[in-house]
């Protein structure tokens, strides 16, 4: 039975492994360039162990005495053998390259398959993942992570193998040789062995630490770049430097520490694999001068010998740099293992022929890091059709609720219901694919204009995106731009102005063509001119549509077909706006306070 106080660390090494070979899985669906890979790898390393047998033969031929009659014989073993080298050589050559180009065309793939898997599980994650983990994180592990895996599968492996035959066929051949020197040279194999036990533990620690520390760091730099304006409004640019430059110098002590357990490794694995080295070169010499051997096979021995010793001190070496492989692995999977907390059903039934009837029953939801509920028994039914405003206190859930119709979250009890099915018996693409968002806060992606409108359907034409930027009255603005719907927007749209983006972003909700829209004050960044154009477009778009209009400014929402006024997450009040209003409670007050500050309708 295994100590208990081993134990983790015989998980850790099982786990370890388990992950280096799912990972070594990825090169799978390109088993025949591997397998011609191998064979070259094979080849170059087989053709290798040949060269120091004939330098050994040139070695007798050339330093051997030979009378006057011998002479001509050993000039022809000579010209014999250098030809037999060069052969080699020229062979071991085309090997080399094939080998060299199908591994590192391997190791580029498998990074590009894994990145790929990654982004595709980051994608398909919930919203509270993306709250509990840090984007700049995120980032650092499809970057500094994968890079270092695409080192172990292009590069080390291929080197691994190739001084793992060397280091098999070597020993097999220095035994045939001369089995005394050859024990006496394996005597350093155990040394080495407990060496590298030692070392590893510490360099994979000592990885893991600092890639910890290095996405911190990257997560830091992330955060302050997003949100530059406000750090050059706050004149906290030295403030960022600083916190950053103590992030990286963190981690640079740890990558410090672990370069010189790395170093420590080699140097103790170096020491003693030529001091065996050397030790054979006494003993062989002595066996010379004693004539038990000829020079040519002490030199032949000797450069087995080295070929051998080189082969240890590259897999040492290999071996220290493979435990930051196996810490990135962990990294990395560590998020392909996350599992979506949102996700489709294993049985989804089908959304056939949708009308848009929503209700929400018994709902209530808390975020995970909050005690107070955000909503709390919510009961509301949405007709087909229907112009449904949430209005409401800031904080008083309105905008969850919206994140909750998309299942962007699950709610902590009771149901979100369309057309009467839960939608957690649904398919998430079934699901969003019948809805379209316009938010408080539009996102633009750094292309161009029309590239961000037909987000909304990806095939659709280019007349149907114009179609679409007319409906949101944005062609006009777009048309301004030198180079029109080709007009490059910039990270997040930050070329256009708040209102442009605005537009934009509802003529790609206008091209969605949804059967349920969710507006989350989608004319909020709009001056008065454009928020009655774009109001004129979004009543037009509503027509025939299930809308939930998110209002915070009243007056958008005069026309609704009913307001429901929400606070501390709790239904309070239901009504047209000419009904709540003579009622005098909650909505009443919001619409005053509204009014004394210049915001709402105008006969209110």
């Amino acid at each position: 039975m295994a100590d208990p106080a081993e134990a983790p660390e015989e998980v850790d090494r099982i786990r370890s492994w388990d992950r280096l070979k799912r990972l070594f899985s990825y090169a799978g669906p390109y088993r025949w360039r591997l397998v011609v890979a191998l064979i070259c790898l094979a080849g170059a390393s087989s053709l290798g162990l040949v060269y120091p047998y004939y330098f050994g033969e040139l070695s007798n031929a050339a330093f051997t005495g030979l009378s006057a009659d011998e002479a001509s014989a050993a000039l022809d073993a000579i010209n014999t053998n250098t030809l037999i080298l060069v052969a080699v050589f020229v062979a071991q050559s085309v090997f080399v390259f094939f080998r060299h180009y199908l591994m590192t065309w391997l190791g580029e793939r498998v990074v590009a398959d894994v990145r790929i898997d990654i982004f595709r599980h980051l994608v398909e994650m919930s919203q509270r993942f993306f709250h509990s983990n840090r984007t700049g994180e995120l980032l650092s592990r499809l970057g500094d992570d994968v890079t270092r895996l695409q080192n172990t599968v292009g590069q080390d492996l291929s080197i691994a193998l190739r001084n793992l035959l060397t280091l098999v066929g070597g020993i097999a051949i220095l035994l045939l040789q001369n089995p005394f020197l050859t024990s006496i040279m394996l005597l350093v194999v155990p040394a080495l062995v407990i060496a590298a036990g030692i070392w590893s533990r510490i360099i994979r620690r000592l990885s893991r630490q600092a890639q910890d520390a290095l996405a911190r760091a990257t997560g830091g730099l992330q955060e302050g770049l997003a949100a530059i304006e406000t750090v050059q409004a706050f004149t906290r640019e030295d403030y960022e430097v600083d916190r950053y430059g103590k992030e990286i110098s963190l981690t640079f002590g740890l990558f410090v520490r672990r370069a010189l357990a790395r170093s420590w490794f080699a140097a103790v694995a170096s020491f003693v694999a030529f001091s065996a080295i050397a030790g054979i070169f006494w003993l062989g010499g002595n066996m010379v001068v004693n004539k038990e051997i000829e020079p040519g096979d002490l030199i032949s021995f000797l450069l087995y010998t080295m070929m051998v010793a080189g082969a240890v001190g590259s897999l040492s070496e290999l071996f220290s740099g493979l435990q930051s492989t196996l810490g990135a692995t962990a990294r990395i999977f560590e998020i392909l293992d996350t599992p979506r907390d949102i996700d489709d059903p294993a049985r989804p039934e089908e959304l056939t022929e949708l009308r848009g009837n929503i209700e929400f029953r018994g709902l209530s939801f808390t975020y995970d890091d909050r005690d107070i509920p955000v909503l709390s028994g919510i009961n509301l039914s949405i007709r087909s059709g229907e112009v449904c405003a949430l209005v409401g206190p800031s904080g008083s859930g309105k905008t969850t609720l919206g994140r909750l119709l998309l299942r962007f979250w699950d709610p902590s009890a009771g149901a979100v219901v369309i057309d009467g099915h839960d939608i957690r018996d649904l398919r998430l693409a079934d699901l969003r694919g019948a809805m379209a968002l316009v938010s408080q806060d539009p996102v633009l992606f750094s292309g161009s204009i029309r590239e961000n409108i037909r987000y909304g359907r990806l095939d659709a034409t280019d007349d149907e995106v114009i179609a679409a930027a007319r409906a949101a009255n944005a062609d006009g603005f777009i048309r301004e731009f030198p180079a029109g719907y080709e007009t490059l927007v910039g990270e997040r749209g930050v070329k256009l102005s708040g209102g442009q983006r605005q537009r934009v972003s509802i003529a790609r909700a206008i091209l969605r063509d949804p059967k349920i829209l969710v507006l989350d004050e989608a004319t909020s960044a709009l001056d008065s001119e454009s928020e009655h154009l774009v109001q004129e477009a979004l009543d037009t778009l509503q027509s025939g549509r299930t809308t939930v209009v998110i209002a915070h400014r009243l007056s958008t929402i005069r026309d609704a077909d009913r307001i429901v006024v929400l606070d501390h997450g709790t239904i309070v009040e239901s009504g047209k706006h000419d009904e709540l209003i003579a009622a005098e409670g909650t909505y009443a007050r919001l619409v005053a306070r509204q009014a004394v500050l210049g915001t709402v309708l105008d006969d209110t």
